[in-house]
C-alpha cells in the first residue's frame, strides 16, 4: 500500500461529513436546470437494483437530490437520446455515456479472463448479434428465452451469449423493460467519438479515480477504490496522477484524499431532508456511513425475518446532513405505510414526517399511516406530525 505523501489539508470530521454531502448533492441548492441527467453525470453511476418498494433504487437516487421529480421523467433521462448505459461499476449501474470509454480497462479484464458458470454453445455468440443487428434492440426472451427449463441461473444460450457480449463491449444494455434488460449493438447505441477502447487501463482508472474523488469529495483508498470497484493496487499507482489530493481527517484513523475543487470553498447551503435507498452512493458502503455520519446501516432485505432489527427495505433519514433515523416502507393502495420506524430521539420526528409526507405524494399516496416505531411513546408526536 502506497503511503500518503504530506496532507495538503487537515480536516475535522464535521468538514468531511459537508464536503462529502455537498459532493454527493444533498448540501446546496440542486441543478434543477441539469435534473436527473445532471445528477447521473455528477454521480457518475447510478446503482440498479431489483427491489422496488416505494420505487427502484435507480429512481430513489435522483428523487432524493432533487425532490419530486416525476417517475416516467427519470426513465426517459436514463434511456433516450443516448445518454447512458448499463455495465458493471460499483454494481450493475446506469453510466453516463461519456464513461464509455473509461471502462475499456473491464471490457479487456473481460475478453481474457477464463468464463466461469456458463458454457457457450457453438454458434450461439454469432447468432446473437447478427439478430441483434438485424432485428434491433431485443430482451434475451426475445433473443430466443433467457432461462432453460431450470432454476433462475440456468441461462438459455441466447442469454449466456448476450450476457458475454455485453462484457466484452460489443452489446449495451439502452433501457430496462419490465427489469427485463434490452440490449443493442454498441456500434448503434454509443455515440462514434465515444465508440473506442483506445484508452489503455492506466488511463482508464485514473480517470475513473478521479471521477470518484469528485463524487464523494473526500475518501479513505477503500472508499474511492470501491466506487468502481477497482483494486486497490490500481488505485495506488495512479491516484497522484489522478490529482486528488492527501488529507487528514480527525478521527478516521487512515489516510484519505480529496477533490482539491471541494477543499476550495467551504460547503454552504440548505440540506436536504429525505428518504435515502440503501443502495444510494452517499451510504452504500458500511465502513464510509459509520465513519462520516456514526451510524450503521445494513440492508435486512436478505435476513430471515425473524432476525431483522429495522425491517425489510428500511431507508436512513437525512435530515440536516446526519441521518436521524430509519423507515421501513411499504405501499397499500393509495397509503404509505411505516411499517417500522426506528427514530434518533424526539428531535428527529418533525424531519421524519417531513420525509415520509414528501415521499408519499411522489408516489402517489395520499395518506401516510404508522405501524411500528422502536420508540412507542414518539408514535403519536409522529403522527400529530403527519398531519
Amino acid at each position: 500500500m502506497t503511503t500518503a505523501p504530506r496532507p495538503a489539508a487537515e480536516l475535522s470530521a464535521d468538514e468531511a461529513r459537508r464536503i462529502a454531502l455537498r459532493a454527493q448533492g444533498f448540501l446546496g441548492a440542486p441543478d434543477r436546470r441539469a435534473g436527473v441527467r445532471g445528477v447521473l453525470r455528477a454521480l457518475g453511476q447510478v446503482q440498479l437494483d431489483t427491489i422496488s418498494v416505494l420505487a427502484r433504487s435507480h429512481e430513489l437516487i435522483p428523487y432524493a437530490r432533487l425532490g419530486a421529480v416525476g417517475r416516467p421523467a427519470v426513465e426517459e433521462a436514463y434511456w433516450t437520446g443516448a445518454h447512458a448505459f448499463e455495465y458493471w461499476s460499483h454494481a450493475a449501474c446506469v453510466l453516463p455515456v461519456e464513461e464509455w470509454p473509461h471502462f475499456a480497462f473491464r471490457r479487456r479484464a473481460y475478453r481474457d479472463r477464463p468464463h466461469w458458470g456458463h458454457e457457450l454453445s457453438a454458434g450461439a455468440y454469432d447468432k446473437v448479434i447478427d439478430q441483434l443487428r438485424a432485428e434491433g434492440p431485443r430482451t434475451a426472451t426475445e433473443l430466443g428465452g433467457a432461462k432453460n427449463k431450470g432454476e433462475w441461473w440456468d441461462w438459455s444460450d441466447a442469454k449466456i451469449a448476450v450476457e458475454r457480449a455485453l462484457m466484452y463491449g460489443e452489446v449495451v444494455v439502452v433501457e430496462r423493460r419490465g427489469w427485463k434488460r434490452v440490449y443493442d449493438l454498441a456500434e448503434r447505441a454509443i455515440p462514434q467519438t465515444l465508440l473506442h477502447d483506445d484508452l489503455d487501463d492506466a488511463e482508464c482508472v485514473r480517470r475513473l479515480v478521479r471521477q470518484a474523488g469528485e463524487a464523494l469529495g473526500v475518501g479513505t483508498r477503500a472508499d474511492i477504490a470501491d466506487y468502481h470497484r477497482i483494486k486497490g493496487e490500481q488505485f495506488d499507482a495512479v491516484v497522484e496522477a489522478a490529482g486528488l489530493v492527501p488529507v487528514t481527517v480527525a478521527g478516521w484513523g487512515k489516510p484519505a484524499w480529496a477533490d482539491p475543487a471541494a477543499l476550495a470553498a467551504e460547503p454552504r447551503g440548505r440540506h436536504r431532508t429525505t428518504l435515502l435507498s440503501p443502495f444510494d452512493s452517499l451510504i452504500w458502503e458500511r465502513a464510509r456511513t459509520e465513519r462520516i455520519f456514526g451510524f450503521t446501516h445494513r440492508l435486512e432485505a436478505y435476513v430471515p425475518k425473524q432476525k431483522r432489527i429495522h425491517g425489510y427495505f428500511a431507508m436512513p433519514v437525512l435530515a440536516g446532513g446526519r441521518l436521524v433515523g430509519r423507515v421501513d416502507p411499504a405501499r397499500e393502495g393509495r397509503t404509505l405505510v411505516a411499517k417500522q420506524v426506528s427514530l434518533d430521539g424526539p428531535k428527529a420526528v418533525p424531519a421524519v414526517a417531513r420525509a415520509l409526507r414528501e415521499a408519499a405524494a411522489w408516489v402517489g399516496c395520499d395518506a401516510v399511516a404508522v405501524e411500528r416505531m422502536d420508540q412507542p411513546e414518539l408514535a403519536k408526536a409522529l403522527v400529530t406530525a403527519l398531519g
